[in-house]
């Protein structure tokens, strides 16, 4: 009987290793974009005759491998590569859990606020809110109706999508720990030339959320979200809303900061889009009142993305701007147009 039950639980425990070992070893993939761009500006800023770099670029590439383990939860890792020199070379790179609980990701990466929020649909290389307009012309603020905190070594777990909601979570300790480069030396007592400290605690802790829903009703798409970050005694709130009928989509998002020191900010968005088989056209607004600094702008930009084969889009925008700065010295105006291919791989 002994040598039955020895003989039984031998089976079993080969059984058990061998399901314990049946999920795929994980391997990485390459994935990314380049984006080459062309294009002119004409600004008046006393002082400056424009940008004169009439080229500018931008390339990443993702290294992403995950694997299914037996009980069904997806694991993996995603790693973003800046592929031009750069002070941030990596630029986000964290770890993911997934499965019937949801999502969960540790790492560096954008907050849930910034990840479920809903902006204008607008499409082309330069967009007001937050989509380029400084790369060239110079300004003192960016219009920004998600004014995250950015990428930081965080915790964010991502709810199921339920009948078309979805809520999200981040926190982050220590808005300082971001493994920056710097270009001193010993920068963190280390004796090590180029790198910023990633222990220093003297960051601030960054908590994020947001909430968004996402439904096709029969011809009709809608998406809202509605988010917020809060670091120390800084504040920021936003809600954003999409709309899509036909061919078109029409939207806007609103943000605020309200900071402990300094006065508030205020931004909105708004943009309609109108897709006709390979092409899309868009027509985007946004404004931004800052009373922290005195300075208000706005922007409009009409844009265009015509895709030319898989992964690979001509795309144009001709943009318009004004940063008011209460008669001072950083009163600046114009306009530009900008045009190239981006190839997603």
């Amino acid at each position: 009987m002994k040598k039955i039950l020895f003989a039984s639980s031998a089976i079993a425990a080969v059984a058990f290793a061998g399901q314990a070992s049946a999920s795929e070893p994980v391997k990485l993939s390459l994935g990314g974009f380049m984006e080459q761009w062309a294009g002119f500006s004409d600004e008046d800023l006393p002082g400056s005759d424009g940008r004169n770099n009439a080229f500018q670029s931008d390339t990443e590439i993702y290294f992403d491998g995950s694997t299914t383990l037996d009980n069904g939860i997806e694991i993996g890792a995603h790693i973003e590569l800046e592929g031009e020199t750069s002070g941030d070379q990596v630029d986000e790179q964290f770890l993911f859990v997934n499965g019937g609980f949801g999502r969960i990701e540790m790492g560096k990466n954008d907050g849930a606020a910034d990840a479920m929020g809903v902006t204008s649909p607008v499409v082309g290389p330069v967009n007001p809110n937050d989509g380029g307009t400084e790369d060239w012309v110079n300004l003192t603020n960016v219009i920004d109706t998600v004014p995250s905190s950015g990428d930081q070594n965080r915790f964010t777990y991502f709810t199921p999508s339920m009948g078309g909601f979805q809520a999200g979570f981040s926190f982050a300790d220590d808005s300082q720990t971001n493994g920056g480069f710097s270009n001193d030396l010993n920068a963190d007592g280390d004796g090590i030339v180029g790198r910023s400290s990633d222990t220093s605690g003297n960051g601030d802790n960054v908590v994020s959320a947001a909430v968004a829903y996402d439904h096709d009703f029969g011809g009709v798409s809608l998406a809202l979200s509605a988010e917020g970050e809060s670091q120390k005694e800084d504040e920021w709130y936003g809600a954003g809303v999409n709309v899509g009928f036909g061919n078109f989509t029409v939207g806007g998002s609103y943000g605020t900061v309200n900071r402990d020191v300094g006065g508030d900010t205020d931004a909105f968005d708004l943009g309609v889009t109108y897709a006709m088989d390979a092409a899309s056209v868009s027509l985007g607004y946004a404004y931004q009142e800052n009373d922290n600094n005195n300075i208000d702008n706005q922007g409009l930009s009409l844009g265009m993305v015509y895709t030319l084969g898989a992964g690979v889009s001509w795309q144009s925008s001709v943009f318009w701007f004004d940063e008011d700065a209460a008669g001072s010295a950083a009163d600046n105006d114009g306009y530009g147009a900008v045009t190239g291919l981006r190839v997603g791989f």
